[in-house]
């Protein structure tokens, strides 16, 4: 079994995108700029844009942090994104999701303009992703194609299963795993939380991308041996043992599956540090279709 480790592989891809980074400037090319609006105070979004804020200052990139409260109407967080729209200093712009209750994330999505969608949730960027036209990834599918792209995992022709079925990661994994590149290739089932003798399908799989945000929900009983198993979840758990009270897991029972696997990603450390880098690329791209 070996560990497909996010660190290592994150690291590796920062690097690259620095010196790409600066090769732009030196060409006459403007620091790419970010900007991230973070509605409310939820714990988990606070850290996650933290996070994206504290890369782009490793990378050479400008970033601006937008906090709004949570009670903010629909109509004036869509305000706040049109002025990012309109700021030719920004190259991307994210919304970190989720958003409060009262507020449709697709509105708020479809308002942002498409050549700055450094997410790939734009309606304009899935399009062109299912026509295989060049655009902004969703983040998390694009840094598990590079995490498989570093290690060479030739995936040509195998049988894949993912679970989940979501916009930002389940939908986008199949189309990307399907196509006609290396990874890439392979022959790909969409299964989720309603599919019938769900283990029929993954004790097949050769590779399982599991995105489907329950804890441990793929277990060894689940998988073959010398599969590939990526697991996108973060879920956090109850662990009295730690100082905080509690821990991340995935949504694969990793101590269980992980010798079964040829490959597998841990959590943390594995998938999440790939969704910054691909986020980080994107942001460059947006950068340079601008031009200097």
């Amino acid at each position: 079994m070996q560990l497909l480790d996010g660190v290592l592989v994150s690291g590796h891809i920062k690097e690259q995108i620095k010196n790409e980074t600066l090769e732009w400037q030196a060409s006459g090319g403007k620091k790419p700029h970010l900007a991230a609006i973070l509605v409310g105070n939820n714990p988990a979004s606070e850290a996650y844009v933290g996070s994206k804020v504290k890369h782009c200052e490793e990378l050479g990139f400008d970033s601006t942090l937008l906090r709004l409260s949570a009670d903010i109407s629909e109509a004036d967080l869509i305000a706040e994104v049109n002025k990012l729209n309109n700021d030719d200093k920004v190259d991307g712009i994210l919304v970190q999701l989720p958003l409060p209750a009262h507020i449709s994330p697709d509105s708020v999505i479809n308002a942002i303009d498409p050549g700055k969608d450094v997410d790939g949730f734009h309606p304009i960027s899935q399009g062109r992703m299912v026509l295989g036209q060049p655009t902004f990834l969703p983040a998390t599918p694009y840094g598990i194609m590079l995490m498989l792209e570093y290690y060479k995992i030739d995936t040509t022709g195998m049988n894949c299963v993912v679970i989940g079925r979501s916009n930002i990661v389940g939908t986008p994994m199949t189309l990307l795993m399907s196509r006609a590149s290396n990874p890439g290739n392979a022959t790909v089932t969409m299964c989720h939380s309603k599919t019938k003798n769900l283990k029929d399908f993954t004790r097949n799989a050769d590779i399982i991308i599991a995105a489907i945000g329950r804890p441990r929900y793929v277990t060894a009983d689940m998988v073959k041996e010398g599969a590939i198993v990526i697991d996108v979840g973060i879920n956090r758990i109850d662990d009295p043992t730690k100082k905080s009270g509690s821990r991340l897991v995935g949504d694969v029972d990793f101590d269980n599956v992980a010798p079964l696997c040829s490959y597998i990603t841990p959590v943390p450390k594995g998938v999440g540090l790939m969704t910054i880098c691909g986020l980080m690329k994107n942001t460059l791209l947006a950068a340079k279709l601008k031009g200097k």
